[in-house]
C-alpha cells in the first residue's frame, strides 16, 4: 500500500460522498456512511462518520456479544438508548460499549443532522441481540443467520457412564 494513501486529508473527507445505509431490520435507521477506515485500508477496525437527519435512527436498538464499539458526537443532538434508559447524547458526547455489556442506539430527535463518528471490531464471528425485534444475528464472515429468541434452545447435554471394562 502506498504511503499516502494511509492518510485521508480533512479536505478529502468533506467531499467524500458517502454511501446511504439503511438497517437490515430498521427501515427508520437511515443514515450517511463515510468509511474512513476503509479509505485507508484498516481491516479489523471499521471507522467510520454517519449523519443521520432528524427523526431517523442510527442503527437498530442492539448488543454484541463479542465486538466492542464506540460512539464519539461531532455535531447535532439526540438520545441514547442504552438498556431501555433514555440519555441525551450532544457534541463532545462518547458513548462506549464493551462486548455484551448494554443493548444501545441513538435517535435524532433534534433539529439538525445529527454526526457522529462511530468505530467498531471486524470480528470474523460475532453473536448480536436485537431485544425490540426478539432477534438474534449470528454472524460467521459473510454468513448471517438472523433467528428468533424464542426458539432458540438450550442444547440437550448428554453424560454417558465411564466405560467399566
Amino acid at each position: 500500500m502506498d504511503k499516502h494513501k494511509l492518510i485521508v486529508k480533512a479536505a478529502d473527507i468533506a467531499v467524500m460522498p458517502g454511501e446511504k445505509r439503511i438497517h437490515f431490520l430498521n427501515p427508520n435507521a437511515v443514515r450517511i456512511n463515510k468509511s474512513l477506515g476503509d479509505a485507508v485500508g484498516l481491516t479489523q477496525i471499521g471507522v467510520h462518520i454517519i449523519s443521520v437527519k432528524p427523526g431517523h435512527d442510527t442503527t437498530e436498538y442492539h448488543k454484541h456479544f463479542y465486538e466492542e464499539e464506540c460512539i464519539y458526537i461531532l455535531s447535532g443532538q439526540g438520545t441514547a438508548i442504552i438498556d431501555g434508559k433514555h440519555h441525551t447524547v450532544e457534541p463532545g458526547d462518547f458513548l462506549g460499549f464493551p462486548r455484551g455489556v448494554a443493548a444501545h442506539n441513538i435517535v435524532n430527535d433534534g433539529n439538525e443532522i445529527l454526526q457522529c463518528l462511530v468505530m467498531g471490531q471486524r470480528l470474523e464471528q460475532d453473536v448480536a441481540d436485537y431485544p425490540d425485534k426478539n432477534k438474534r444475528l449470528y454472524r460467521n464472515n459473510d454468513q448471517w443467520d438472523l433467528v428468533d429468541i424464542a426458539d432458540i434452545t438450550e442444547p440437550q447435554r448428554i453424560f454417558l457412564p465411564p466405560d467399566e471394562s
